[in-house]
């Protein structure tokens, strides 16, 4: 398999996750200068036909980030500062990225 450099490039796929009619109808990423994000789009019917709508989310990574443990609210002086023993085998960007289909961009 040859590398691709996919920056600056998306793409979306249908949301077959989709429960309401207000989660979109299709998702993905997109990749802007090097940077991922998350990609939704919903189908609309306007005056002049049918018309796709896009939204882009936030980093990627950051949304992982989000699911991690929250902070201790005790002062730094009584909390347990993790150790480095603790913090191996994280994989970091696991999720995702872990796709290993063969599409191009």
């Amino acid at each position: 398999m040859s590398e691709y450099d996919n920056t600056n490039r998306g793409v979306l796929f249908t949301n077959d996750r989709k429960e309401r009619d207000s989660h979109p109808d299709l998702k993905g990423r997109i990749n802007i200068s090097g940077t991922d994000y998350w990609l939704s789009g919903w189908w609309k019917q306007g005056q002049r036909g049918e018309f796709l709508s896009l939204s882009l989310g936030e980093q990627c990574h950051q949304q992982q980030q989000q699911a991690a443990p929250q902070r201790s609210a005790r002062p730094p002086s009584q909390r347990q500062q993790p150790t480095q023993q603790a913090n191996q085998g994280v994989k970091v960007g696991a999720g995702f990225d872990d796709m290993t289909d063969d599409i191009p961009f």
